[in-house]
């Protein structure tokens, strides 16, 4: 296996929909893949699908090794792109030593680990046996790793090729949780006189929720409902409010549509070229594009939010914690909790939230959904707990990190970094289901996952590569 055959198979993969949920096409690539190349392969009633290869002439008594990526995506794209990921390959260039997809999500998270996957299984490296397990909706509910059957992997051993920092070897992971906040909201009539703005904030890098939350990038529902509270005062009717997507995903986008006085739609567009001025100083060296636009409206808007409901809405969401909540006092540098909100939609008379919280100690996590509830309850607005995922406790006296440690070494002449990540590995569900596996993560060096412009360095493919090649053939 070298990085030109993983880039080839990777490319394929840019090809083939894959949005969480919607894996079908994939997972029939992966069979067909299987059946070109004489392996053993089988589909759970889930949608995870297990390709295996025997062990090499000689290699018979080498114990099995589990590679596991994940088949879907985070699918984003910029709010001007006109893109269909259902049926349209994603446009990337090649700049610079890196792989990118300028105006979507290039789905390197985890498309170059199964493109790694297949290249290793059509090699003819020495090894032992492989197992290589792709599993369904990891972005969304994990659900592939959820419900994966008892005893459709053998191995003992598991390398998650899931992680984005080359040269960093993961063996430990949050557990996260997801809520869903609604409230329900009575509409009145827009007043006489008055003109319809939309306001929006823009331009924010985004990024994924658990890696990125510590770089102090721009949410824009939260910059944007800041503003929204600061002109409270004055004589604005709220018409809706929007933002984001997914909930590993920090808002890069949200906007509201507002009506006000036809007399003061010049103090409101000052306002807020005033209030771009501030967020571009606070944002100028974690995220320097962020903006904010208003501009009429000209189709005119017969009903607003009612004005208590609004001043509600606006005052909530504002109060909604964000970001980093707590350090890891044993790890340096590792955020051990923090809270996205991730989405905010309104249909007919309901507002919806989405929020995600990720902790690597369980009792923070409860705190922080139980703080959330606090805020919503204060606020009149309801609140539901819906899926979650185990954390990863680290293991370092594990054989496998051992062995990854020494190859590192051997190959780069450099010691790698051990550490634990603040963001959901399957890891922590596949330990709680097979609690005798010994398992490690680690991949290239990926950046701006889960945000428009997500990239692949090339020169970190290659020394994922070389790493991963002389693991399996020398793993004993």
């Amino acid at each position: 296996m070298d990085s030109a055959s993983v880039l080839r198979y990777f490319e394929e993969i840019t090809r083939i929909p894959r949005e969480s949920g919607h894996e079908e096409p994939m997972t029939a690539y992966l069979q067909q893949f299987a059946a070109k190349h004489n392996l053993a392969c089988k589909t759970d009633k889930t949608g995870n699908v297990l390709i295996t290869k025997d062990a090499s002439k000689g290699k018979e008594n080498v114990p099995t090794v589990v590679l596991q990526a994940h088949q879907d995506m985070v699918c984003e794209k910029n709010a001007h792109f006109d893109f269909d990921f259902r049926t349209q390959p994603i446009p990337y260039v090649i700049e610079d030593g890196w792989m990118i997809a300028k105006n979507t999500t290039l789905g390197a998270d985890d498309g170059i680990g199964v493109a790694a996957c297949l290249a290793l299984l059509e090699s003819d490296l020495p090894m032992g046996k492989l197992e290589c397990l792709f599993t369904i909706s990891e972005e969304t509910t994990m659900v592939g790793a959820t419900h994966i059957e008892e005893g459709f992997f053998t191995g003992k051993t598991l390398i998650n090729l899931d992680s984005e920092d080359e040269g960093q070897l993961f063996v430990g992971c949050a557990g996260g949780k997801e809520s869903h906040v609604s409230f329900e909201f009575g509409r009145e009539p827009v007043h006489k006189g008055y003109k319809t703005l939309q306001i929006q904030i823009g331009g924010g890098i985004g990024g994924h929720s658990g890696d990125d939350i510590n770089k102090e990038r721009m949410n824009a529902l939260k910059q944007l409902v800041r503003f929204l509270y600061t002109e409270l005062q004055y004589d604005f009717q709220l018409i809706t409010l929007e933002g984001g997507s997914k909930h590993n995903a920090i808002c890069r986008e949200a906007y509201a549509i507002i009506a006000v006085p036809a007399d003061e739609v010049q103090d409101m567009l000052e306002d807020v070229k005033a209030f771009r001025d501030i967020i571009r100083a606070e944002f100028a060296s974690s995220d320097p594009e962020v903006t904010a636009v208003a501009a009429e409206v000209e189709k005119p808007q017969e009903e607003a939010i009612e004005e208590g409901d609004a001043a509600a809405i606006i005052a909530t969401l504002l109060a909604i914690p964000h970001g980093v909540q707590s350090m890891s006092m044993d790890i340096p540098g590792l955020v051990q909790t923090s809270t996205n909100m991730a989405a905010v939609h309104v249909s007919g008379n309901q507002l919806s939230v989405l929020c995600s919280h990720r902790s690597s100690v369980e009792s923070e996590l409860s705190a922080i959904a139980e703080k959330l509830e606090a805020t919503c309850f204060l606020g009149g607005f309801d609140i539901e707990h819906k899926w979650g995922y185990p954390g990863w406790k680290p293991n370092l006296n594990s054989h496998i990190l051992s062995v990854c440690v020494e190859s590192y070494k051997k190959l780069f002449g450099v010691q790698p970094e051990v550490k634990a990540i603040h963001a959901g590995l399957e890891c922590g569900m596949f330990l709680k289901k097979f609690p005798d596996l010994d398992m490690i993560s680690f991949g290239p060096t990926l950046r701006g996952v889960h945000a428009p412009g997500e990239k692949l360095e090339l020169a970190s493919l290659d020394k994922f590569v070389q790493h991963l090649n002389d693991i399996v053939t020398n793993y004993k």
